[in-house]
């Protein structure tokens, strides 16, 4: 397990703060959707040219695989993605975690993999998912292998588990309530659902998540939810952070009536893909 990443810790107070002279954006789960990246970050962009210089990091929450059409286009995008004088994060989501293993020969999960989005995902490579699915177990994973180039292995592999800034900590999927950052496994940072999404305890920061699609950010005080369904509603959402202020960037299939707020969750199918604790 890769050590958890911590940037410019700090004691909590009341109001939630980044560390002064940092502006800080955290994207949602992209899967695939590599329109709808390449517009958020674009309006990213703009959005940091228009509030003024300052230092600048940029979160990835997880998951930019699968369920969309175009993961390879994603993948391939950010392992290149160099903004000037940025700070990139990225982090691991459960997708990225299955498909790994898948790559590490685990060909129990190619059949879950490729109807809880691997289809889509292994077609960006040029894979006939039908055909994938008429292969036998070993002939499948040789196929995926070889399809997948070692780069973007590699960088799927470099991902951290969380990321402290501040007030906030980044994790893809959410934390274990009461139990310390230091001691959380990697199954919960990737996968959890409950206990964490309805506890409202406070955890010493505002954690910062994806993994749990909302059709609007949710903002619960000791959490921020901002995985809106990119795959599923089209739109994929930043959340933007400096000092006190909070904001958000989105992209959209077409014009949103977002606010912050709303209750509706869909529940991904890949929880039905068993998770691996360490």
């Amino acid at each position: 397990m890769r050590p958890f990443s911590r940037f410019l810790a700090g004691a909590r107070t009341a109001e939630p703060r980044l560390p002064g002279g940092h502006r800080l954006y955290a994207i949602g789960d992209v899967h695939g959707r590599d329109d709808l990246l390449g517009d958020l970050l674009a309006k990213i962009d703009a959005d940091c040219r228009a509030r003024g210089a300052t230092k600048r990091i940029i979160v990835f929450l997880g998951d930019l695989i699968d369920r969309g059409p175009s993961s390879a286009e994603v993948v391939e995008r950010l392992r290149t993605y160099r903004p000037d004088g940025a700070r990139i994060v990225f982090l691991a989501g459960n997708h990225e975690e299955v498909l790994l293993r898948i790559l590490d020969g685990e060909k129990d999960l190619v059949p879950d993999w490729l109807r809880f989005g691997g289809a889509e995902c292994i077609r960006s490579y040029g894979v006939d998912p039908g055909e994938l699915r008429r292969k036998s177990p070993d002939r499948a994973i040789d196929t995926i292998r070889a399809a997948i180039p070692k780069a973007h292995a590699e960088f799927l592999r470099a991902f951290d588990d969380t990321f402290r800034a501040g007030d906030y900590l980044f994790v893809h999927a959410g934390i274990r309530p009461g139990i310390p950052v230091g001691e959380q496994v990697r199954a919960d940072l990737r996968w959890i659902r409950e206990p964490f999404i309805t506890d409202r305890t406070e955890h010493g920061f505002v954690v910062v998540h994806g993994h749990t699609i909302r059709e609007q950010v949710e903002d619960c005080g000791n959490r921020i939810g901002i995985d809106t369904g990119a795959y599923r509603f089209g739109v994929l959402t930043a959340l933007g952070l400096e000092g006190a202020d909070r904001w958000y960037v989105q992209a959209s299939d077409a014009v949103s009536n977002f606010a912050p707020g709303g209750n509706r969750s869909i529940t991904s199918a890949l929880d039905g893909v068993s998770s691996q604790s360490g």
